[in-house]
Protein backbone atom coordinates (compact mmCIF):
# COMPACT_ATOMS: atom_id res chain seq x y z
CA UNK A 1 0.00 0.00 0.00
CA UNK A 2 0.93 3.65 -0.33
CA UNK A 3 0.66 6.15 2.53
CA UNK A 4 1.06 9.93 2.74
CA UNK A 5 0.72 12.69 5.32
CA UNK A 6 -1.52 15.59 4.31
CA UNK A 7 -0.90 19.10 5.59
CA UNK A 8 -3.55 20.41 7.99
CA UNK A 9 -1.78 23.22 9.83
CA UNK A 10 -0.35 20.93 12.53
CA UNK A 11 3.20 19.65 12.85
CA UNK A 12 2.31 16.03 12.12
CA UNK A 13 -0.52 16.34 9.57
CA UNK A 14 -3.13 13.68 8.80
CA UNK A 15 -2.53 10.15 7.56
CA UNK A 16 -3.99 9.22 4.17
CA UNK A 17 -3.99 6.15 1.96
CA UNK A 18 -3.02 6.93 -1.66
CA UNK A 19 -4.10 4.94 -4.72
CA UNK A 20 -1.52 2.88 -6.57
CA UNK A 21 -1.58 5.29 -9.52
CA UNK A 22 -1.14 8.28 -7.18
CA UNK A 23 -4.31 10.01 -8.37
CA UNK A 24 -6.59 9.70 -5.33
CA UNK A 25 -6.29 9.86 -1.55
CA UNK A 26 -8.47 8.69 1.30
CA UNK A 27 -7.97 10.04 4.80
CA UNK A 28 -7.33 7.29 7.33
CA UNK A 29 -7.94 9.13 10.59
CA UNK A 30 -10.46 6.55 11.77
CA UNK A 31 -7.65 3.97 11.73
CA UNK A 32 -4.68 6.12 12.79
CA UNK A 33 -4.42 9.90 12.81
CA UNK A 34 -0.72 10.01 11.89
CA UNK A 35 1.81 7.76 10.24
CA UNK A 36 3.82 7.66 13.46
CA UNK A 37 0.77 6.32 15.31
CA UNK A 38 0.28 3.69 12.60
CA UNK A 39 3.92 2.56 12.77
CA UNK A 40 3.76 2.21 16.54
CA UNK A 41 0.71 -0.09 16.27
CA UNK A 42 1.57 -1.64 12.92
CA UNK A 43 0.46 -5.23 13.42
CA UNK A 44 -3.06 -4.12 14.32
CA UNK A 45 -3.34 -1.10 12.03
CA UNK A 46 -1.71 -2.32 8.80
CA UNK A 47 -4.52 -4.76 7.85
CA UNK A 48 -7.12 -2.00 8.29
CA UNK A 49 -5.08 0.41 6.16
CA UNK A 50 -4.72 -2.35 3.55
CA UNK A 51 -8.52 -2.67 3.44
CA UNK A 52 -8.84 1.07 2.79
CA UNK A 53 -6.19 0.80 0.10
CA UNK A 54 -8.05 -2.02 -1.66
CA UNK A 55 -11.28 -0.04 -1.47
CA UNK A 56 -9.58 3.03 -2.91
CA UNK A 57 -7.97 1.15 -5.81
CA UNK A 58 -11.29 -0.51 -6.61
CA UNK A 59 -12.94 2.91 -6.96
CA UNK A 60 -15.31 2.15 -4.07
CA UNK A 61 -14.09 4.81 -1.61
CA UNK A 62 -16.88 7.40 -1.45
CA UNK A 63 -14.83 10.03 0.34
CA UNK A 64 -11.72 9.86 -1.82
CA UNK A 65 -10.27 13.14 -3.08
CA UNK A 66 -7.72 13.99 -5.79
CA UNK A 67 -4.17 13.42 -4.56
CA UNK A 68 -1.95 16.51 -4.67
CA UNK A 69 1.71 15.94 -3.68
CA UNK A 70 2.07 19.69 -3.08
CA UNK A 71 -0.30 19.30 -0.13
CA UNK A 72 1.90 16.66 1.50
CA UNK A 73 4.39 16.75 4.29
CA UNK A 74 7.14 14.19 4.11
CA UNK A 75 5.44 10.90 5.14
CA UNK A 76 6.92 11.44 8.61
CA UNK A 77 7.05 15.24 9.02
CA UNK A 78 9.44 14.66 11.92
CA UNK A 79 10.93 11.48 13.32
CA UNK A 80 12.43 10.14 16.51
CA UNK A 81 15.51 9.11 14.57
CA UNK A 82 17.02 9.71 11.12
CA UNK A 83 20.28 7.92 10.38
CA UNK A 84 21.82 7.97 6.93
CA UNK A 85 24.36 5.55 5.58
CA UNK A 86 26.86 5.69 2.77
CA UNK A 87 26.05 2.25 1.45
CA UNK A 88 27.28 3.10 -2.05
CA UNK A 89 30.97 3.17 -1.24
CA UNK A 90 31.77 4.28 -4.79
CA UNK A 91 30.11 7.61 -3.88
CA UNK A 92 32.17 7.94 -0.69
CA UNK A 93 35.38 7.27 -2.56
CA UNK A 94 34.63 9.86 -5.22
CA UNK A 95 33.57 12.73 -2.94
CA UNK A 96 36.52 12.14 -0.63
CA UNK A 97 38.83 12.20 -3.63
CA UNK A 98 37.31 15.54 -4.63
CA UNK A 99 38.34 17.11 -1.35
CA UNK A 100 41.73 15.41 -1.25
CA UNK A 101 40.89 12.97 1.55
CA UNK A 102 42.06 9.37 1.62
CA UNK A 103 39.45 6.66 2.11
CA UNK A 104 40.18 4.00 4.74
CA UNK A 105 39.94 0.46 3.37
CA UNK A 106 37.58 -0.40 6.26
CA UNK A 107 34.83 1.63 4.55
CA UNK A 108 34.32 -1.36 2.24
CA UNK A 109 33.62 -3.71 5.16
CA UNK A 110 32.15 -1.54 7.93
CA UNK A 111 29.13 0.70 7.17
CA UNK A 112 29.53 4.46 7.45
CA UNK A 113 26.44 6.10 9.01
CA UNK A 114 25.76 9.56 10.42
CA UNK A 115 22.99 10.83 12.69
CA UNK A 116 20.88 13.44 10.89
CA UNK A 117 18.55 16.09 12.26
CA UNK A 118 15.01 14.74 12.43
CA UNK A 119 13.04 17.37 14.36
CA UNK A 120 11.66 18.66 11.04
CA UNK A 121 11.84 17.75 7.37
CA UNK A 122 11.12 19.76 4.22
CA UNK A 123 7.96 18.77 2.34
CA UNK A 124 8.52 16.92 -0.95
CA UNK A 125 7.29 19.82 -3.09
CA UNK A 126 8.21 22.69 -0.76
CA UNK A 127 10.93 25.21 -1.57
CA UNK A 128 14.36 24.50 -0.07
CA UNK A 129 15.59 27.78 1.46
CA UNK A 130 19.29 28.53 1.96
CA UNK A 131 20.99 31.74 3.03
CA UNK A 132 24.07 31.61 0.79
CA UNK A 133 24.87 30.02 -2.57
CA UNK A 134 28.54 29.99 -1.53
CA UNK A 135 27.77 27.13 0.85
CA UNK A 136 27.82 24.74 -2.13
CA UNK A 137 24.19 23.61 -2.32
CA UNK A 138 23.84 20.02 -3.52
CA UNK A 139 21.05 17.44 -3.71
CA UNK A 140 21.53 13.75 -2.89
CA UNK A 141 19.07 11.18 -4.22
CA UNK A 142 18.63 8.16 -1.96
CA UNK A 143 16.29 5.40 -0.79
CA UNK A 144 15.24 5.04 2.86
CA UNK A 145 13.25 2.68 5.05
CA UNK A 146 11.06 3.29 8.09
CA UNK A 147 11.41 0.66 10.79
CA UNK A 148 9.30 -0.71 13.59
CA UNK A 149 10.85 -1.26 17.02
CA UNK A 150 14.30 -2.86 16.64
CA UNK A 151 16.00 -4.35 19.70
CA UNK A 152 19.61 -3.55 20.49
CA UNK A 153 21.91 -6.23 19.16
CA UNK A 154 19.56 -7.36 16.38
CA UNK A 155 21.43 -9.46 13.82
CA UNK A 156 21.67 -8.80 10.11
CA UNK A 157 19.62 -11.94 9.45
CA UNK A 158 16.77 -10.64 11.61
CA UNK A 159 16.94 -6.91 10.83
CA UNK A 160 15.04 -6.97 7.54
CA UNK A 161 11.79 -8.11 9.17
CA UNK A 162 11.50 -4.76 10.95
CA UNK A 163 11.25 -2.72 7.74
CA UNK A 164 7.76 -1.26 7.49
CA UNK A 165 7.90 1.27 4.63
CA UNK A 166 10.14 2.63 1.89
CA UNK A 167 10.67 6.25 0.76
CA UNK A 168 12.90 8.31 -1.49
CA UNK A 169 15.21 10.93 -0.01
CA UNK A 170 16.80 14.23 -0.95
CA UNK A 171 19.53 14.52 1.66
CA UNK A 172 20.51 18.14 1.05
CA UNK A 173 24.22 18.83 1.51
CA UNK A 174 26.22 22.04 1.75
CA UNK A 175 29.45 20.83 0.20
CA UNK A 176 31.64 23.83 0.95
CA UNK A 177 30.89 23.55 4.67
CA UNK A 178 31.69 19.84 4.90
CA UNK A 179 35.52 19.93 4.90
CA UNK A 180 35.67 22.34 7.83
CA UNK A 181 33.20 20.33 9.87
CA UNK A 182 34.78 16.96 9.19
CA UNK A 183 38.18 18.47 9.87
CA UNK A 184 37.10 18.88 13.50
CA UNK A 185 36.63 15.11 13.71
CA UNK A 186 33.10 15.28 15.06
CA UNK A 187 30.76 14.87 12.08
CA UNK A 188 28.10 16.82 10.17
CA UNK A 189 25.86 19.51 11.64
CA UNK A 190 25.75 22.77 9.67
CA UNK A 191 26.57 21.07 6.38
CA UNK A 192 23.50 18.80 6.59
CA UNK A 193 20.35 20.95 6.66
CA UNK A 194 16.78 19.61 6.81
CA UNK A 195 16.15 16.55 4.64
CA UNK A 196 13.27 15.91 2.22
CA UNK A 197 11.38 12.68 1.56
CA UNK A 198 9.02 11.51 -1.18
CA UNK A 199 5.30 12.36 -1.01
CA UNK A 200 4.42 8.71 -0.48
CA UNK A 201 5.85 5.84 1.58
CA UNK A 202 5.16 2.33 0.29
CA UNK A 203 5.13 -1.22 1.58
CA UNK A 204 7.50 -3.82 0.12
CA UNK A 205 4.82 -5.46 -2.03
CA UNK A 206 4.53 -2.25 -4.08
CA UNK A 207 8.13 -2.80 -5.21
CA UNK A 208 7.46 -6.31 -6.53
CA UNK A 209 10.52 -8.28 -7.62
CA UNK A 210 12.63 -5.12 -7.42
CA UNK A 211 12.83 -5.63 -3.64
CA UNK A 212 15.32 -8.45 -3.17
CA UNK A 213 18.57 -9.11 -1.30
CA UNK A 214 17.81 -6.14 0.95
CA UNK A 215 18.00 -3.68 -1.96
CA UNK A 216 15.58 -1.84 -4.27
CA UNK A 217 16.47 -2.68 -7.87
CA UNK A 218 14.98 0.24 -9.79
CA UNK A 219 16.79 3.25 -11.31
CA UNK A 220 16.51 6.55 -9.46
CA UNK A 221 15.73 9.32 -11.95
CA UNK A 222 17.20 12.73 -11.10
CA UNK A 223 16.39 15.82 -13.18
CA UNK A 224 18.10 19.19 -12.72
CA UNK A 225 16.17 22.13 -14.17
CA UNK A 226 14.13 19.74 -16.30
CA UNK A 227 17.12 17.90 -17.80
CA UNK A 228 18.01 14.31 -16.90
CA UNK A 229 21.08 14.41 -14.66
CA UNK A 230 21.26 10.79 -13.59
CA UNK A 231 19.53 7.44 -13.56
CA UNK A 232 21.71 5.19 -11.38
CA UNK A 233 20.18 1.88 -10.31
CA UNK A 234 19.59 1.72 -6.55
CA UNK A 235 20.11 -2.05 -6.48
CA UNK A 236 23.53 -1.95 -8.13
CA UNK A 237 26.79 -1.21 -6.29
CA UNK A 238 25.02 -0.96 -2.90
CA UNK A 239 27.82 -2.39 -0.78
CA UNK A 240 25.70 -2.67 2.38
CA UNK A 241 22.01 -3.60 2.14
CA UNK A 242 19.26 -2.26 4.39
CA UNK A 243 19.42 -5.19 6.81
CA UNK A 244 23.13 -4.53 7.31
CA UNK A 245 22.54 -0.82 7.84
CA UNK A 246 19.78 -1.42 10.41
CA UNK A 247 21.85 -4.00 12.29
CA UNK A 248 24.81 -1.61 12.33
CA UNK A 249 22.74 1.17 13.94
CA UNK A 250 21.20 -1.29 16.40
CA UNK A 251 24.48 -2.83 17.50
CA UNK A 252 24.52 -0.92 20.82
CA UNK A 253 21.07 0.70 21.02
CA UNK A 254 17.47 0.05 20.12
CA UNK A 255 15.61 1.79 17.31
CA UNK A 256 12.16 3.07 18.18
CA UNK A 257 9.23 2.56 15.81
CA UNK A 258 9.30 5.30 13.21
CA UNK A 259 13.09 5.40 12.88
CA UNK A 260 14.34 6.21 9.37
CA UNK A 261 17.46 4.61 7.90
CA UNK A 262 18.81 5.96 4.61
CA UNK A 263 20.95 4.29 1.97
CA UNK A 264 23.17 7.23 1.18
CA UNK A 265 23.53 8.70 -2.31
CA UNK A 266 22.78 6.14 -5.03
CA UNK A 267 25.92 5.69 -7.11
CA UNK A 268 26.96 3.28 -9.86
CA UNK A 269 30.30 2.29 -11.27
CA UNK A 270 30.68 1.69 -14.99
CA UNK A 271 33.22 -0.64 -16.63
CA UNK A 272 34.93 -1.12 -13.24
CA UNK A 273 35.54 2.60 -13.01
CA UNK A 274 33.65 5.76 -12.00
CA UNK A 275 30.21 6.31 -13.47
CA UNK A 276 29.90 8.45 -16.57
CA UNK A 277 27.74 11.56 -17.13
CA UNK A 278 24.42 11.20 -18.94
CA UNK A 279 25.79 13.29 -21.83
CA UNK A 280 28.54 10.71 -22.28
CA UNK A 281 26.02 7.87 -22.41
CA UNK A 282 26.41 6.86 -18.77
CA UNK A 283 23.90 6.43 -15.95
CA UNK A 284 24.86 9.81 -14.53
CA UNK A 285 24.69 10.72 -10.88
CA UNK A 286 22.36 11.37 -7.97
CA UNK A 287 24.33 14.38 -6.72
CA UNK A 288 26.38 17.21 -8.19
CA UNK A 289 29.51 16.34 -6.24
CA UNK A 290 30.08 13.14 -8.20
CA UNK A 291 29.86 14.84 -11.59
CA UNK A 292 32.20 17.59 -10.34
CA UNK A 293 34.67 14.92 -9.20
CA UNK A 294 34.67 13.23 -12.62
CA UNK A 295 35.20 16.61 -14.28
CA UNK A 296 38.13 17.27 -11.95
CA UNK A 297 39.67 13.88 -12.78
CA UNK A 298 39.29 14.46 -16.53
CA UNK A 299 39.98 18.19 -16.83
CA UNK A 300 41.69 19.24 -13.62
CA UNK A 301 38.74 21.25 -12.29
CA UNK A 302 34.94 21.02 -12.01
CA UNK A 303 32.75 22.65 -14.66
CA UNK A 304 29.31 21.95 -13.15
CA UNK A 305 28.29 24.55 -10.55
CA UNK A 306 26.48 23.76 -7.35
CA UNK A 307 22.82 24.76 -7.20
CA UNK A 308 21.83 28.40 -7.35
CA UNK A 309 18.68 30.20 -6.24
CA UNK A 310 15.93 29.35 -8.69
CA UNK A 311 17.33 25.93 -9.63
CA UNK A 312 14.98 22.96 -9.37
CA UNK A 313 15.67 19.27 -8.68
CA UNK A 314 13.28 16.37 -9.23
CA UNK A 315 13.93 12.90 -7.77
CA UNK A 316 11.66 10.00 -8.71
CA UNK A 317 11.61 6.23 -9.15
CA UNK A 318 9.57 4.60 -11.93
CA UNK A 319 8.56 0.96 -12.14
CA UNK A 320 8.86 -1.23 -15.23
CA UNK A 321 5.69 0.29 -16.71
CA UNK A 322 6.95 3.83 -16.28
CA UNK A 323 4.64 4.50 -13.31
CA UNK A 324 5.89 6.62 -10.43
CA UNK A 325 6.17 4.51 -7.28
CA UNK A 326 6.67 7.15 -4.59
CA UNK A 327 5.67 10.35 -6.37
CA UNK A 328 8.39 12.91 -6.98
CA UNK A 329 10.49 15.05 -4.70
CA UNK A 330 10.26 18.27 -6.73
CA UNK A 331 11.91 21.28 -5.11
CA UNK A 332 13.23 24.71 -5.98
CA UNK A 333 16.19 26.27 -4.19
CA UNK A 334 15.28 29.71 -2.82
CA UNK A 335 17.01 32.44 -0.86
CA UNK A 336 16.17 32.16 2.84
CA UNK A 337 14.56 35.25 4.28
Amino acid sequence: MKLATLKDGTRDGRLAVVSRDLTRALEAGAVARTLQAAIEDWDRVAPMLADLYAELNAGAARHATPFDPAQCHSPLPRAYQWTDGSAYVNHVELVRKARGAEMPQSFWTDPLIYQGGSDSFIGPCDDAPFADEAWGIDFEGEVAVITGDVAAGTSVDAAGQYIRLFMLVNDWSLRNLIPGELGKGFGFVQSKPATSFSPVAVTADELGDAWRDGRVHWPLAVHLNGVLFGRPNAGVDMTFNFAQLIAHVARTRELEAGSIVGSGTVSNKENDGPGQPVKAGGAGYACLAEQRTIETILAGKPATPFMRFGDRVRIEMLDGRGQSIFGAIDQQVTRAS
